[in-house]
């Protein structure tokens, strides 16, 4: 790519007005400027990298075209957006992106007006730009145009479909743009995946068709429902003249494309011929994710959040972790790996995030007896429970906050019949710089009421293999495990497989003055806090690893009910309805009266930010831990 000596188009752009104002023809210069703009932030602020150069071209034409904000452009996730944070004012600021109290990683509409909807979870565009196009029209608003930015692999998400379905049968004016660069994470899969690289169009066909419906709309012949009839006479005349059935156009979706992503002043044309165009319709558009650059173009699935690097060289900056612990999920997939190689009925399932769940080693020695189904959590929870119900064992693999999407499958398809079936739940807690959206910190609340789920938190990487080990005994039943992003604490995570007793936690320390109650490797954090409160008050403090949320460990909680006065619980979950709540019921139950505080996660959402900062404003890291201990030593 032709680096920009500086930035002189972009630099006068505070707006996407001051983009419009530009003529068509300097339009390539600011995606050259745009991309280079991207590539040297990201180079010292990481983020989403290949994603946002991707998008450059259709990003410049989109506010080129339309009179943002008032027309309206959903994004669908919003790793794509950093361009459009750009152009929208955010150019000075970008450099805070991700950084705590700096710019949103994903758009949001608190931050700017210019980012319509929420983003972060795949597949809502097409459902949530529908619904501002009716708005729109409800209100009057003939002239507001609404477009819905989704990639091909959010298209795989069930979501989009029920989104396309009520497009085409509501009346609206809605643009999708599908960007198709077979990609979503890792690469895309499916049968969608195979459609959208086999389909095409003629871009002849398509001039030609709409001029005559323009012709016989002022001739007064084109009534609507004359109009519904043509469409599917030419649909299926079309499908037989080109031996070629078209998903979107069978729905009654205009269909245009494919066309270049990656050329600015087609795209610009494409998309003022036919924006004011009535009906729903969909623009099709081929890119390449990393555009731009290399090494990004060649390694797709690194490249997607890479880290620091060498914007010259591309050489990624990565941290040397000789005799640092393992990432959690690392220990998930060589141990289920070594569980499988054992345990034929074992099997993996992930949503669309093989890489980082690491669901890949499993895939790699047994490509068999793996499933990355695509970016659809409702389908892996059922389709495990498929399996489970004809004698296999799923470990189905997914984030936490993406599990959400998957609550009734886990009640209705999974729990109801006490399937055997292990819930792996990666980025559980306070994930960092990814923000609310993707913090797993609901879990314990949401899945703790539903019957039948066994719901384990392992303290460190040796209780992760064991939880993991137990949980592939037959009638097990529904068994979560949830564990957090990021290292654990044992350099030496390789300990022997031992089966945990379901429902028992652990004393790991005894003491007289407190009891503290923790789950998960928060428990950590605690035992440094407790360590540090005794030495400085000579006090003295039980601690115990509650373990399994669900069963409880009932003989556990009755020693601390009749022996501590004052207890202290401690979670990285949402503190409504948690861990500290079941302790306190099971309290109040039994007729016990301590003084409880419970620490966990706020009732509001927590921003983005290091994990360690945002431990600190929630109260749950190891200053704050103490600073309670000290505090309910003295009441």
């Amino acid at each position: 790519m032709e680096q920009p000596t500086s930035y002189e188009l972009l630099n006068k752009i505070d707006s996407p007005k001051d983009l419009r104002n530009l003529p068509v023809e300097s339009l390539p210069e600011v995606c050259n400027e745009l991309r280079q703009k991207i590539i040297d932030e990201l180079s010292r602020n990481p983020g989403h990298f290949g994603s946002s150069l991707g998008v450059v071209e259709l990003t410049v034409a989109l506010h080129y075209t339309f009179n943002t904000p008032y027309d309206r452009i959903v994004w669908d996730v919003g790793h794509q957006a950093y361009g459009h944070k750009i152009l929208t004012g955010r150019r000075d600021r970008f450099c805070t992106n991700r950084k705590l109290n700096g710019l949103c990683p994903f758009p949001s509409p608190s931050e700017s007006e210019y980012d319509t909807f929420t983003c972060g979870h795949a597949s809502n565009s097409i459902s949530a730009a529908l619904g501002m196009a009716v708005a729109a029209a409800f209100k009057g608003e003939k002239d507001r145009h609404v477009v819905a930015v989704i990639g091909d692999g959010s298209m795989s998400g069930g979501l989009a479909f029920e989104g396309l379905n009520n497009a085409s049968s509501t009346p609206n004016n809605l643009l999708i743009i599908l960007n198709d660069n077979n990609m979503a994470i890792d690469r895309s899969v499916g049968g969608m995946k195979q459609y959208l690289l086999n389909l095409q169009t003629s871009e002849q066909y398509n001039k030609l068709r709409y001029k005559i419906s323009q012709k016989f709309h002022q001739w007064g012949w084109l009534t609507e429902e004359r109009k519904k009839s043509l469409i599917r006479f030419n649909n299926s005349l079309k499908s037989m003249l080109t031996n070629q059935q078209n998903i979107f156009e069978g729905m009654n979706i205009r269909y245009f494309g494919p066309v270049d992503g990656h050329d600015v002043l087609t795209l610009t044309r494409v998309m003022k011929e036919i924006k004011d165009m009535k009906g729903p319709k969909l623009l099709h558009i081929h890119t390449i994710k990393g555009k731009g650059f290399k090494p990004a173009e060649e390694a797709a699935t690194i490249w997607h959040a890479p880290g620091i690097f060498d914007k010259e060289t591309g050489e990624r900056i990565v941290t040397d972790t000789t005799g640092m612990p393992p990432l959690f999920q690392d220990v998930f997939g060589n141990t289920l790996l070594e569980l499988a190689e054992k345990n034929e009925k074992i099997i993996g399932v992930t949503p669309a995030m093989p890489t980082g769940c690491s669901m890949n080693i499993l895939m790699k020695a047994m490509p068999d007896r793996a499933f990355d189904v695509g970016i659809a959590e409702g389908h892996a929870v059922t389709f495990s429970g498929g399996m489970a119900k004809d004698g296999m064992l799923p470990f189905c693999n997914i984030y936490s906050s993406f599990m959400q999407r998957a609550y009734d499958n886990i009640i209705h398809d999974v729990a109801i019949q006490k399937l055997n079936v292990v819930l792996c739940l990666d980025r559980a807690g306070l994930v960092g710089e990814d923000g609310p959206t993707h913090h797993g910190v609901f879990d314990l609340a949401y899945l703790r009421p539903i019957p039948n789920l066994t719901i384990a938190s392992p303290f460190d990487e040796h209780e992760l293999r064991r939880i993991m080990y137990t949980a592939q005994f037959p009638n097990m039943g529904p068994f979560v495990i949830r564990y957090p992003r990021g290292r654990g604490v044992l350099i030496d995570w390789k300990c022997p497989l031992e089966e945990v007793p379901v429902g028992k936690g652990r004393k790991m320390k005894e003491g007289t003055d407190l009891a503290i109650i923790t789950i998960g490797p928060i428990g950590n954090i605690a035992t440094a806090a407790i360590t540090k409160a005794e030495a400085e008050t000579g006090c003295s403090i039980a601690h115990y690893d509650l373990r399994f949320l669900k069963p409880i460990d009932e003989e556990m909680l009755h020693e601390i009910g009749r022996n501590f006065q004052r207890i202290i619980t401690i979670e990285d979950g949402v503190l409504k309805g948690g861990m500290g709540s079941a302790v306190l019921e099971f309290m109040a139950d039994n007729g016990y009266t301590p003084q409880v505080k419970r620490l966990g996660i706020p009732d509001h959402f927590v921003q983005h930010g290091p994990v360690k900062d945002l431990y600190a404003i929630c109260g749950i890291d190891e200053t704050s831990i103490f600073n309670t201990i000290t505090h309910m030593l003295n009441l």
